[in-house]
């Protein structure tokens, strides 16, 4: 395929179009049923960049917290610190935790925090016909949750290897199990909240090559149980030379789960409330005024929120940034070229500079946007498709 043939693929020209569908032969190696669709280009150019926003991940060695305690005559069950799984483990980590919130025959539940963790698991233990109440200091829009990049990503700094020990994979393997089973049924609901869309790894150096790098950077030793679950998730694949409608040396397809965060939040918050859920506006400012309230089974869904509240020093921010791009409904692929991750949802185009692999931010408690860093990645994607001239 010529310069010029992947160029018209990309920009969706009809002479590319035809190609595409009438000259299968073009793209030797590929199946007819494997053929790349037409693709709109993302618009990268940093004066539309209508947001940037900034979140702290809460990242724990050992994994996220998912003991018991109690304080007084209350039990209190934690729920917190999936560093960059918070979404994806989220229906599992609360299957775990409300096993145990529920083993004393108490179903008047209070939940803490209107994030990830504490808005599905809310649902969920209305699902169980628990009576909750759910405490947040701030809603959903506020918390740094809504802040994610929102792709399926169940073991992104999860844990590191050693602290969490080998039992630890089997409970991640469950609770992920048991979330993307439950994500299963937001697939095909009204506004997209849950969907699948192609993503492309694009790179002008062997894919091997760059996981020798990516592992280096990986100082630190942070846990990869992808394989576990391979059963599950749909299998990537390399296109052959020529076919991709991309210029770069070699491209890998897959088709990955992602959440439209907007959408997908207002679909939690309408489960809520049409199932009797409370809510209730309210900061705590430490762990003794739980026993304060009239529920006497309480789960801890702070967050990085805990690390003050619970005055957890396990807990280690690990910073991210993302630009949003203007939406563009055309695009609906994803792709990751020069560590910058694009990621096409209902509610803007994310944008990521991913440079320093899982290292990246970690132990970075800064919150502050930084236009610069988001203006280099809007740079990175516009050079890729300058390469189609």
């Amino acid at each position: 395929m010529t310069m010029l043939d992947r160029r018209l693929a990309l920009l969706g020209g009809l002479a590319g179009l035809s190609a595409c569908a009438a000259q299968p032969t073009r793209f030797p190696g590929l199946a007819v049923n494997e053929i790349p669709p037409v693709l709109a280009p993302v618009r990268a150019n940093k004066n539309r960049l209508f947001d940037i926003t900034a979140c702290l991940r809460p990242f724990r060695a050992a994994g996220p917290r998912l003991d018991t305690e109690m304080l007084g005559d209350t039990l209190v069950v934690h729920n917190y610190g999936h560093g960059g799984s918070g979404w994806s483990l989220s229906w599992g980590s609360g299957t775990v935790v409300l096993e145990k919130a529920l083993a004393r025959g108490d179903g008047n539940i209070a939940v803490i925090g209107c994030g990830a963790l504490g808005l599905t698991t809310s649902v969920m233990a209305l699902r169980m016909g628990c009576g909750v109440t759910l405490y947040a200091k701030d809603l959903l829009p506020q918390t740094r949750s809504v802040r994610a990049t929102g792709s399926w990503t169940p073991d992104s700094r999860i844990a590191l290897r050693d602290p969490a020990g080998p039992q630890f994979g089997d409970l991640w393997e469950r609770m992920a199990r048991i979330s993307w089973k439950t994500f299963r049924s937001y697939l095909g609901v009204a506004g997209k909240p849950v969907e699948f869309a192609d993503r492309y790894a694009l790179s002008d150096t062997s894919f091997e090559a760059n996981r020798a790098l990516h592992e280096a950077q990986n100082t630190l030793g942070f846990a990869s149980y992808g394989s576990r679950i391979a059963d599950l998730t749909p299998g990537g694949h390399m296109m052959p030379p020529g076919a991709p409608p991309f210029p770069t040396k070699y491209v890998r397809r897959s088709e990955n789960l992602q959440f439209n965060l907007a959408s997908y939040g207002h679909t939690l918050l309408g489960e809520f409330y049409a199932m009797g859920g409370k809510m209730e506006i309210r900061e705590f400012h430490a762990p003794s005024e739980f026993t304060q309230l009239k529920q006497k089974v309480v789960v801890n869904c702070t967050g990085y929120g805990a690390r003050t509240l619970w005055k957890d020093e396990s807990i280690v921010p690990v910073r991210g940034q993302i630009g949003w791009l203007v939406p563009q409904p055309e695009v609906t692929y994803g792709f990751n070229y020069r560590d910058v991750q694009v990621i096409p949802r209902s509610d803007g185009i994310v944008v990521q500079l991913l440079e320093g692999g899982d290292m990246r931010g970690y132990n970075d408690g800064n919150e502050a946007v930084d236009r610069a860093e988001s203006e280099e990645a809007v740079g990175r994607i516009a050079e890729l498709y300058s390469r189609f001239t």
